[in-house]
């Protein structure tokens, strides 16, 4: 009897579940074909979208290393990798996803909650953006939003929050009885001590990315319907194109170790190492049209793109999201413990808090 397991659509503990019925049906002759799958209706069933083939066979192979249950002292992830006889492709591409999907450094990153991440299911699965960017999403929610303030001092008691800062230069204050603090993990500890103990346990990893607008898509001619491609000891180790929506679009991005060997350079200095990086995969002479440089390690407003966990860091999102005396609430990507690092943990996140406080 033989059996196939669609890695980007099935729950680890499912299939294993799944297979020990098959192999007790089978009288022990059982056997399982892995693959990443190829129709894409499949995937239209469980409302997830279907990556290219390249990018499906990465995760699949990076998510080799996470088989089995985490047990026994955490470790860093540097060093869960080297205790594991996997091969050198393996390896490779695990070590970018970490850098890259995590913005971890792998030497100081929990192998106990990266490995949780990736055998929940959501490794690989589909990660919609909203069309036309950001700005539409804020829209749809009918939030009032006061831009270009910068709060400089908080002080507070139970049921009494007083705010300190600046708008658009000028004194401004405010005060509730209430509030939700949602700012990234990097300013964080700077306005609130209580959560310094929790913030500990956790990191905020570099990004930088580098948008390059070009006058025609050159790299569909060789591999068109392509949507991530990856240079792996390039400075910029990942691109993505727009696809579905076809434009001669291209998005460099570096995480995690190789985002701070970059980070506090010039604008045209990343660009040209973002351009290094294009011409190892794609050799040609071809100049952006136009660029747009984001280094959020360097922003004082974030330092740092998102949250990852720290060795011995298991419970620090839940402790970061607890409310201080029923007066300080908190959410952000990094109080949610199934989707941190995302818009969509970063939101939900949002939901939880104002359920509690209400």
């Amino acid at each position: 009897m033989f059996g196939t397991v669609h890695a980007p659509l099935f729950n680890p503990v499912i299939a294993a579940k799944e297979m020990v019925t098959a192999d007790h049906v089978g009288e022990g002759r059982f056997g399982l074909n892995i693959v990443v799958g190829w129709n894409e209706g499949e995937f239209q069933m469980f409302g997830v979208k279907q990556r290219d083939h390249e990018t499906r066979y990465e995760f699949a192979q990076a998510q080799r290393v996470a088989r089995g249950k985490f047990t026994g002292r955490d470790v860093s992830f540097d060093v869960f990798l080297k205790k594991k006889r996997v091969p050198r492709l393996t390896r490779t591409l695990a070590t970018m996803m970490v850098q890259g999907f995590d913005a971890a450094d792998p030497r100081k990153a929990s192998a106990r909650e990266i490995v949780e991440e990736w055998t929940g299911g959501g490794l690989g699965a589909s990660q919609p953006r909203p069309w036309g960017g950001y700005a539409s999403l804020l829209e749809s929610l009918a939030v009032p939003v006061q831009l270009q303030t910068v709060v400089t001092r908080t002080h507070w008691q139970r049921h009494s929050v007083h705010v300190e800062g600046l708008l658009r230069g000028e004194p401004w204050r405010a005060w509730a009885p209430r509030v939700v603090i949602t700012v990234p993990i990097g300013v964080l500890p700077s306005l609130v001590k209580e959560k310094r103990a929790a913030l500990s346990k956790l990191e905020s990893g570099p990004v930088i990315r580098v948008a390059l607008a070009f006058r025609e898509a050159f790299w569909e001619k060789r591999h068109p319907g392509v949507a991530f491609f990856h240079s792996p000891e390039a400075p910029f180790p990942t691109f993505w194109t727009p696809l579905p929506m076809h434009a001669p679009l291209l998005t460099a991005w570096a995480g995690g170790p190789k985002a701070a060997r970059l980070t506090g350079k010039r604008p045209e200095a990343l660009v040209g190492e973002a351009l290094r990086s294009v011409r190892a995969l794609f050799p040609g002479d071809e100049q952006p049209s136009a660029y747009l440089v984001y280094d959020w390690q360097a922003d004082p407003y974030a330092r740092g793109g998102y949250s990852y966990v720290l060795v011995g860091g298991e419970g620090a999102r839940e402790e970061l999201a607890r409310p201080v005396m029923d007066t300080l609430y908190f959410a952000g990507e990094a109080t949610d413990a199934e989707e941190a690092g995302t818009v969509a943990g970063a939101l939900r996140s949002g939901q939880r808090a104002a359920r509690e406080m209400l």
